[in-house]
């Protein structure tokens, strides 16, 4: 019987989501599910909605356990095969809040902020030293679990833990699933969808759509790039960022274009505010979807818990088909964040890159991919810079180096000066407060 630990279960739509696939899964129906967080009204909130879809639909063969605050964190991870972790350190308020509002008040202007940029580089300052203790427990009491990261900034965490700690890493993502669906759905090329053959590598958020052909073999960029480039010319739309990389770079790539739109130094810029509508780019959209998702989350809890007949359909997250094909041994093939180490031969080997990965009863094993199209290197290469410099700012903890992770962004830089980017990381260190006490 697999053990499977949840870190951060408070988390509860998504733990809903990854725990009620096992649930669907055979191979996993009757897997003994640790819960952990440090929230005790979360992690209640999570275990009766579980607890709704093991006997809906699972007949209850799941053994359902709660594990609450730091004190029980070994017990809820002892003995597990596959540890999942989805924590968001500091929430949404306070420091989700602090790290859009004082980069504002330097004409800073965000999006996202949670996989590069300013708001990156704190929430992975935040983050890394939790993941370090999660380690550390890991290698006392399950050493040889799979550890299934889904926690931004993915690169920077995956790569923190693929590089300083022994335990087997793999980062995972939502969008690599859905990158060439999306794209021919909505330039109307969904006949093309059934048997296409394509291939994607990067970095997270910034993994390129290398190659894609339909069943007959024939190459489907040409009318992609026809397609978006007059959809960019004609009309108002949501993705238009990604639509000019297409343009402008030749490819297309796997996140979304309010993602894409702060990773580079071309679309937010304060002193061309008309870019802004021009490619229809959400600033706060990240602020603006935690307001509605909390508000949403409050009024589906409340029906849950009031009629218990929650039920749950196999989702398309990769992490119960990781579990089943280490279990069932039968290989199963994702997009996976790992260490690069030649699997990529124009990126850094200790950059964590985003690759097909075959998955069996041995583990994870990333294919290698060989060069990058020189601009998409170059790409990929400006994020990886930041990237690289967070996680020495982790390891080391010197202030300096957060400065340098900021210095080396490329939103950051094409909007401050050295000294403001010193000044605005010196305030945001200063108002996390104890979240950044290694940091100090």
């Amino acid at each position: 019987m697999p053990k499977i630990t949840f870190m951060g279960a408070g988390s509860t739509v998504f733990a809903r989501n990854v725990l009620g696939d096992c649930m669907c899964t055979p191979a996993l129906r009757e897997s003994e599910i640790a819960l952990y967080d440090i929230d005790p009204k979360r992690l209640e909130e999570s275990e009766i909605i579980l607890s709704a879809i093991n006997k809906n639909t699972n007949e209850n063969r799941a053994v359902i356990k709660t594990y609450l605050g730091v004190e029980n964190r070994r017990e809820a991870l002892r003995g597990a095969d596959f540890v999942v972790d989805a924590i968001q350190v500091g929430l949404y308020e306070p420091c989700t809040v602090t790290d859009f509002e004082i980069p504002k008040k330097y004409g800073l202007r965000q999006t996202i902020g949670d996989t590069l940029g300013i708001g990156g580089i704190m929430r992975a300052l935040r983050t890394i030293p939790v993941l370090r203790d999660f380690a550390e427990d890991m290698e006392a009491v399950c050493p040889n679990a799979l550890f299934l990261n889904y926690t931004n900034p993915m690169a920077m965490l995956s790569g923190y833990m693929q590089r300083y700690t022994n335990v087997k890493t793999v980062g995972l993502c939502h969008s690599v699933q859905v990158c060439s669906e999306g794209l021919l759905n909505a330039l109307g090329m969904e006949d093309r969808l059934e048997g296409r053959k394509e291939t994607i590598a990067g970095i997270n958020h910034m993994a390129w759509l290398l190659e894609i052909y339909d069943k007959d073999g024939n190459d489907l960029y040409p009318e992609i790039k026809r397609r978006a480039a007059e959809k960019n010319r004609t009309e108002k739309h949501g993705d238009m960022v990604r639509y000019e990389y297409i343009r402008r770079l030749g490819y297309y790539c796997t996140e979304s274009s309010e993602h894409n739109a702060e990773y580079n130094p071309w679309f937010i810029k304060s002193r061309s505010p008309e870019l802004i509508d021009k490619y229809n780019i959400p600033l706060d959209e990240y602020p603006r979807r935690c307001v509605n998702q909390i508000a949403g989350w409050e009024k589906e809890k409340n029906d849950i818990l009031n009629n218990g007949q929650v039920t749950h359909t196999r989702s398309r997250e990769y992490a119960s088909y990781i579990m089943e094909a280490v279990v069932t041994g039968v290989p199963y093939k994702i997009g996976g964040n790992v260490l690069n180490e030649g699997l990529i031969s124009n990126l850094p080997a200790d950059a964590c890159v985003e690759v097909p990965c075959l998955i069996d009863n041995m583990g994870v094993h990333p294919c290698k991919i060989g060069r990058l199209p020189v601009q998409l290197a170059a790409m990929n290469m400006t994020n990886i810079n930041t990237q690289l410099m967070t996680i020495e700012a982790a390891v080391t903890r010197k202030r300096e180096a957060i400065y340098q992770a900021a210095m080396l962004d490329p939103h950051t830089a094409a909007e401050l000066s050295l000294d403001e980017i010193v000044a605005m990381c010196d305030d945001l260190i200063e108002a996390h407060g104890d979240y950044m006490k290694d940091y100090r």
